[in-house]
């Protein structure tokens, strides 16, 4: 018992050191407690209510959203990490109180705000600002300073933008101007970012922890371990797999690496691989969940609602790269393991596939019954999420291991309310920098300094544009990251006439992978944290391990067949097998093994081969299938001649 006491507080260490959102307090005074359960609780049944009988109206609804989160958030969330965590303190109170003022003074006003036509009174401007500064503070505490930082920069380049000279030189605004635009308007706080997390974020969320109360990571461990497990460095595959599963769902790759990394970094080190390896395998899946539908982490949902295209477009279009991204992942792993003769674990210390399932196999039926509603059913979105959510606790009633009672529901509704909180203080923050693009013009004139820097280029943009989205994601969670470089970045590819749909894709992988692109790589820091690795070699090895998704991208700009866009089914098949190819042959190139060890030159060619399928050439895939069948002749060569052949397709 005192051994996983320690290592439970272990696994807190390091996921308060590398994910702020995790800081929270532990009242020891049952009635603060009990107040902020029960506005939690009492958050989650208003998304619950409005997601079946409707939203008030537009402003209404989205500041309730903001202000009760706002208020959570100063109510959980101590102002200083060396704070004592067991106590409230008065400054709290009165910030979560202001927090509350801003929604009813829209609701007792509202009218009074509709007819002044966004000619603000004194009061739209005193309440404007509170929600402005408390945004800010709020940001701070759940995501640390490099949000609200950026927010800030915004704000000051809105009021002193008039002072610069060059493309980025604006009219100049006043605060009165600003504040009323962030309050009174649906383009600033309460803008598309929050638009969504009030309504689908928030319940799939929520989704996710009735999920979770059921059993379903249990679940997904147990499988992937059945599945797995006895092959080849069995122990990296099943993270894969896990964490693939879970971080679609709960889009939080730092949270990921940690919950999930916890149970399998230790037996990756135990049948052999090296813990910056280790680290990193579990660091690169856990980001990859977020590019994986049906979920996507939610930010399909963001995608779907700024594109204004139905979500199951994008959903189909981001399968066939997410599933790459994991091909080339397992593809590097399963050479790792087969050049170091590492082994599995023994099937007698597995689980059957078949005991798995049917001690927990009816809970994919909730998800199954998701992708119907979300594909077939022609329902809302937000009303496929609420019927989901019943399910899910319908179903979880069929056997006694994943049965939920009235406890285990009440503490769904908490922790659901919990989780989301990160990700709608996120998008609130989002919303004041989106609002001063907007305002300033920013997002195009950036834009317009990418396709100039790119010159007529569109692999120059491309490349300028992935360290733009890369940068902006340094050290910021998933969907405000998405929000900022789909604003800032995507428009630069739009203007070269890159679909939309394929210039958001692309950005918003580049913004992802920076969780795992020195020198802010949270989630391989928190890997290596898990390991004992170092943190920069961990982040260095998650890159390689990650490269199908730094090629994949530039794959589908050239070739939309990859997105499975408008593409004949002869077409699709062609598209599946060249790009399967290339991604094998990719972590063939990284891994530097195939039969025998690869020497350097090899590992260019096969490079080289793999990027002649990134476009749909006849000539490229010709050259490109030579290369393959030259490689394979040179390395069964080698590999005889070195005294025998280690087939690594064998499991």
């Amino acid at each position: 018992m005192s051994t996983e006491n320690s290592q439970s507080e272990k696994e807190k260490e390091i996921l308060e050191k590398y994910d702020t959102e995790s800081r929270v307090r532990d009242f020891h005074f049952k009635p603060v407690a009990l107040i902020v359960s029960g506005m939690a609780i009492a958050l989650s049944l208003y998304h619950l209510y409005t997601s079946y009988f409707g939203t008030p109206v537009t402003l209404q609804h989205r500041s309730i959203h903001v202000a009760v989160v706002l208020a959570l958030i100063f109510l959980i969330y101590p102002a200083f990490k060396k704070l004592d965590r067991t106590k409230l303190h008065w400054y709290d109170i009165v910030f979560a109180m202001l927090a509350l003022s801003t929604t009813v003074y829209i609701y007792f006003d509202y009218d009074g705000i509709v007819m002044r036509g966004g000619i603000p009174n004194d009061m739209d401007l005193v309440f404007g600002a509170i929600l402005v500064i408390l945004t800010l503070e709020a940001a701070r505490r759940v995501a640390g300073w490099a949000l609200p930082s950026l927010a800030v920069l915004f704000l000051l380049y809105g009021l002193y933008g008039n002072s610069l000279s060059g493309i980025f030189r604006h009219r100049g605004y006043e605060w009165d101007e600003i504040v009323n635009f962030m309050y009174v308007t649906t383009e600033g706080v309460y803008g598309t970012a929050i638009s969504v997390s009030a309504t689908y974020i928030f319940l799939f969320i929520l989704f996710g922890a009735f999920l979770a109360k059921s059993g379903m990571g249990q679940f997904f461990n147990d499988l992937a371990m059945a599945i797995a497990g006895q092959t080849k460095g069995g122990p990296a595959k099943v993270s894969v797999i896990a964490s693939g599963f879970l971080g679609s769902i709960n889009g939080a790759a730092v949270a990921n690496v940690v919950t999930t990394g916890s149970f399998t970094i230790p037996l990756m080190k135990k049948i052999g691989y090296k813990r910056d390896f280790a680290g990193a395998v579990e660091a690169s899946a856990s980001v990859g969940g977020q590019i994986l539908p049906p979920i996507m982490g939610a930010a399909a949902f963001i995608m779907a609602e700024i594109l204004g295209i139905p979500y199951r477009d994008i959903a189909l279009a981001a399968l066939l790269p997410a599933l790459l991204f994991y091909l080339g992942v397992i593809v590097q792993i399963h050479l790792r393991a087969t050049k170091e003769g590492l082994k599995g674990i023994s099937r007698d210390n597995l689980p059957r596939v078949m005991d798995v399932m049917k001690e927990r196999g009816h809970l994919m039926i909730p998800l199954l019954f998701l992708m119907y509603m979300l594909f077939f059913s022609g329902r809302t979105i937000i009303y496929s999420a609420f019927l989901t959510i019943l399910i899910t606790v319908a179903i979880a009633m069929i056997r006694k291991t994943t049965r939920m009672n009235f406890k285990d529901i009440i503490e769904a509704l908490e922790n659901g309310a919990r989780t989301a909180l990160t990700v709608a203080i996120a998008c609130a923050s989002v919303g004041l920098i989106v609002g001063i693009a907007t305002l300033t013009g920013f997002g195009l004139k950036l834009a317009n300094s990418i396709v100039m820097l790119g010159g007529e280029s569109l692999l120059l943009t491309l490349m300028f544009t992935m360290v733009a989205c890369i940068v902006l994601g340094m050290g910021l969670p998933s969907i405000p990251t998405y929000i900022i470089t789909a604003t800032m970045a995507a428009p630069a590819l739009v203007q070269l006439g890159i679909e939309p749909l394929v210039a958001h894709l692309f950005v918003f992988y580049f913004g992802i992978f920076a969780n795992i692109t020195p020198p802010v790589a949270l989630a391989s820091f928190a890997a290596a944290g898990i390991s004992g690795g170092g943190q920069m070699r961990t982040g260095f090895i998650s890159m390689k391990l990650a490269i199908a998704g730094f090629i994949v991208p530039y794959i589908f700009v050239y070739n939309n067949n990859l997105l499975l866009i408008n593409t004949t089914f002869l077409e699709g098949v062609l598209v599946v097998v060249t790009s399967i190819t290339g991604v094998v042959m990719l972590g063939i190139a990284a891994e530097g093994y195939f039969l025998t060890k690869v020497n350097p030159i090899v590992r260019i060619l096969l490079f080289g081969g793999a990027l002649l399928f990134m476009s749909p050439n006849w000539l490229q895939d010709i050259i490109a299938i030579s290369i393959i069948f030259i490689v394979i002749f040179v390395q069964w060569k080698r590999a005889k001649k070195e005294g025998g052949i280690n087939l690594p397709i064998t499991a």
